[in-house]
């Protein structure tokens, strides 16, 4: 693509991405640009074929300098994307072959409603706690962040709290209404997410928003704000409750887990994990389990007997706890989603088989 504007060329990809309305765009070399629409990738074969000079092309108008310097140095590089139109993207730069690749992840300019999102209610109880630790967990893609922000907007409009996120890159805006909202974006605000957490400390907040926790110091820091009065919002990239526990207590040392389950049995409000599910209709819907800390769940962490936490949850409909398969079922039941499908994302399908 010689003597290519590259800025007016991604322009008209961002149109192709909001119009389909797709999530994902990507840049590989030797491949179309490529756009994720409904869970399924699509190539755009009217573009041409990506060189080296295009994905790099794309690379420099979608980053500052900065952030292209750091990439071409440490060969991946999150950041963030802001189109002329209010469009905005999450994006993560990489080396592949020995040569450039870009994801792009749209973001919706409108946080949606809890409602909205077809989530259950329940989790707006969650939006009223003043201080615990309640996580959102999944794979990569599955809503995650768009769920933490139906809990920090519902904040946002109801109480005059101050809300710190911490995030790399930031991704949803948030216009302060009842709150006073900071956001902080790791390599630009802040060095790391544990020097961000640690200043929190020192910034009158209420409410932390903690993007990602990648190491032990960030979830042992994100624990102890949990148990020192504030409310902590995060995500982890695990499948359910139990693996989200296991992967908290496991980031630390063998000599501190005895100690990082009685902090955690203690601050762990909930855990809640979700998938997005392809609708017969079109689009995604989600599905869901919810683990809700009560006495018993409590127990079962501070003793080390996480591998009961699943049986918990099954049978804790009445303290509000949701079974993914009976979600899953729910939506088969209701002609939102196909049976394949239901076994295709569910965690256990021969518990899923079982209700069936």
């Amino acid at each position: 693509m010689a003597g290519v504007d590259y800025k007016r060329e991604l322009k008209d990809l961002i149109d192709v991405v909001v119009s389909e309305k797709g999530s994902d765009l990507h840049f590989s070399v030797g491949a179309h640009p490529v756009v994720r629409v409904t869970g399924s990738l699509i190539q755009l074969v009217k573009k041409p074929i990506l060189t080296d000079q295009d994905v790099e092309g794309f690379a420099k108008v979608l980053m500052s300098k900065k952030r292209f310097e750091e990439f071409t140095e440490r060969f991946e590089v999150d950041f963030a994307y802001a189109h002329a139109d209010g469009v905005r993207f999450r994006g993560n730069a990489y080396y592949q072959s020995g040569s450039m690749s870009v994801a792009l992840r749209l973001i919706p300019n409108k946080i949606r409603t809890i409602e909205e999102l077809g989530l259950p209610p329940i989790l707006e109880s969650f939006s009223q706690r003043t201080q615990g630790f309640f996580l959102c967990v999944g794979p990569v893609g599955q809503g995650k962040s768009t769920t933490l922000a139906a809990i920090v907007e519902n904040i946002n409009q109801s109480r005059a709290d101050h809300i710190v996120t911490i995030e790399d890159p930031i991704e949803y805006l948030y216009d302060p209404k009842k709150s006073l909202v900071d956001q902080r974006e790791i390599g630009v605000d802040s060095h790391s997410f544990e020097s961000a957490l640690h200043s929190a400390f020192r910034q009158d907040v209420d409410v932390i928003l903690v993007g990602e926790m990648r190491n032990a110091e960030t979830i042992g820091t994100a624990v102890t704000a949990a148990e020192t009065g504030h409310l902590v919002l995060a995500t982890l990239h695990t499948n359910n409750a139990s693996q989200t526990i296991d992967r908290i207590i496991d980031s630390f040392p063998e000599g501190q887990h005895e100690q990082i389950r009685m902090q955690l049995a203690g601050s762990l409000t909930g855990i809640f994990s979700q998938r997005l599910i392809p609708r017969i209709a079109g689009g995604l819907i989600p599905a869901y389990e919810l683990l809700v800390n009560n006495s018993a769940v409590s127990n079962l962490i501070r003793e080390g007997r996480t591998h009961e936490i699943q049986t918990v949850i099954e049978t804790g409909l009445e303290h509000g706890m949701i079974d993914m398969n009976r979600s899953l079922l729910d939506l088969v039941k209701r002609g939102e989603i196909t049976v394949e499908n239901a076994f295709a994302y569910s965690t256990n399908p021969k518990g899923l088989e079982r209700l069936m």
